[in-house]
């Protein structure tokens, strides 16, 4: 898949105030500072298109990007750390748990993982959710090029090996860099055939 064009079209505090349902959605979630944005830029060509920041806690609603006048791509607020109130943060998950539950052109949720570091409570945890919820994800590790090939792969070894305690088979999985646009081609495919789906 090529993408062609992209825009923002809203950004919703609500389920009930997204676009209406009718096209190929999927999400993209993760810990807070995981490099969500810088992702979605680099998958959509364009530098500027999702908000990027050094702070956690940047993405606070649910934004809805138009792609190839086709298909929608989603930015999620990032769970785990943020400065915000723990109110607040109870807000966005309550948000969040309300539009992935009942979003029913929600083909696929993509959960970013930082793959610098040891699996993490937090992403665990959403993971389990989605699991029992039955809700389809697949599994984006970020920011690959910040390590060396052999402690990539083993921290990437160790994540599979703990899922594989709770999980009978392993999520597709995706590796990425928003610097050197790994991952690009991978994830747009899978895009590109799921949308055929629906």
């Amino acid at each position: 898949m090529i993408i062609k064009n992209s825009k923002f079209i809203i950004s919703s505090t609500d389920v009930n105030a997204c676009p209406k349902a009718d096209m190929p959605e999927y999400a993209f979630i993760g810990r807070s500072n995981v490099g969500k944005s810088s992702l979605i830029n680099m998958l959509t060509g364009k530098k500027k298109l999702a908000k990027t920041s050094g702070a956690p806690g940047k993405t606070q609603l649910i934004n809805h990007f138009l792609i190839n006048n086709s298909w929608y791509l989603v930015d999620l607020p990032g769970y785990g750390f943020a400065k915000a109130s723990k109110s607040d943060r109870e807000k966005w998950g309550e948000m969040i748990h309300k539009y992935l539950i009942k979003r029913t052109n929600l083909l696929c949720i993509f959960i970013l993982i930082d793959s610098r570091h040891e699996h993490q409570k937090s992403d665990v945890d959403f993971i389990e959710w989605l699991g029992v919820n039955q809700l389809p994800f697949a599994i984006v590790f970020t920011k690959t090029d910040k390590l060396k090939k052999i402690q990539l792969q083993q921290n990437i070894d160790n994540y599979k090996e703990f899922l594989l305690t709770n999980w009978s088979e392993l999520p597709q999985m995706f590796f990425t860099s928003a610097m050197s646009v790994l991952g690009k081609s991978e994830i747009l495919k899978f895009i590109d055939k799921t949308n055929k789906i629906m």
